[in-house]
């Protein structure tokens, strides 16, 4: 009698294991969710734009951005992309996309520099999207990204139009990305204070907001995978900045100030930087070690 109580106490024991597991589960669950009932009710998290997301945050969110698009995206089929339809797209493009977006020399205006997250250049479009997921993104636009769904704003062959130009983006030479309308620009004297800033922590901030990480890997500043300009870690080191100005600080300021006036033919566009935030921003990457 006592070995038959001994073998059924043994039996239940991988039950008894089970539901050890199972509480355990459901009690972390349980914390997890009223952690986050806290964070929420006690307003501690930051919504504001003027704030970067946490690097993890932004992973997350490109990484699962990505995968719906491709499952919706997926029966798409594109139509052939030809130059002329490119053409049709370049005039659409400067209407509906360039304020945000930019072009290869060409900087987004105020209001798409001041977006959180900064809404990408599209010269590298082409490599990092199919047609017909760059179609599905522009006719259903993304969540919370401030990116618009055009469905019913522009038509179907519109919107291929647009893929196609987007096609064609990668190849054009900055200046002949777009029909340039630019203004004269600010005539580039010495200055004003070409001596090293020490606001490192507003130079990291006036990275993100004039969008540089949208464009370069900046340590620090947090964005997606970028494939348009150099990373800019160990910038201290280099002896030449855009391939032939000499590295100086002063130097520095006044590239990030006006590339155009000092590269016209640069895919690097004036984002009407102010002197303090230059200062500060050539601060911060003179900071970055490799």
């Amino acid at each position: 009698m006592r070995n038959r109580n001994h073998i059924v106490l043994k039996g239940k024991r991988p039950l008894t294991s089970l539901r050890l597991v199972a509480s355990t589960l459901l009690a972390c669950a349980a914390l997890l969710v009223l952690a986050a009932a806290v964070v929420i009710w006690s307003g501690w998290y930051n919504v504001g734009a003027a704030v970067q997301h946490w690097q993890p945050v932004y992973t997350l969110l490109e990484f699962s951005m990505r995968r719906s698009v491709q499952n919706h995206a997926a029966e798409t089929v594109a139509p052939p992309l030809t130059q002329a339809l490119s053409r049709q797209g370049a005039g659409l493009y400067r209407s509906y996309c360039l304020a945000c977006h930019g072009a290869p020399g060409i900087a987004p205006d105020r209001m798409g520099r001041s977006m959180q997250p900064v809404p990408g250049p599209l010269a590298a479009a082409r490599r990092r999207w199919k047609p017909n997921e760059l179609h599905w993104i522009i006719r259903n636009g993304i969540k919370m990204s401030g990116m618009p769904a055009w469905e019913f704003h522009l038509t179907d062959a519109e919107t291929w139009a647009l893929v196609a130009y987007l096609q064609y983006l990668p190849d054009a030479a900055p200046a002949r990305a777009l029909p340039a309308t630019p203004e004269d620009p600010e005539p580039v004297g010495p200055a004003d204070n070409a001596d090293p800033s020490n606001n490192l922590e507003r130079g990291r901030h006036a990275l993100s907001q004039y969008g540089c990480r949208s464009c370069h890997a900046i340590a620090g500043v947090s964005g997606s995978q970028v494939q348009i300009g150099p990373a800019l870690q160990g910038l201290d080191e280099r002896s030449y900045i855009a391939g032939y100005l000499p590295n100086t600080n002063e130097n520095l300021v006044r590239w990030i100030r006006h590339p155009k006036s000092i590269k016209p033919d640069s895919a690097m566009p004036d984002l009407e930087v102010t002197q303090q935030d230059a200062e500060d921003m050539a601060a911060y990457l003179r900071s970055l070690k490799k």
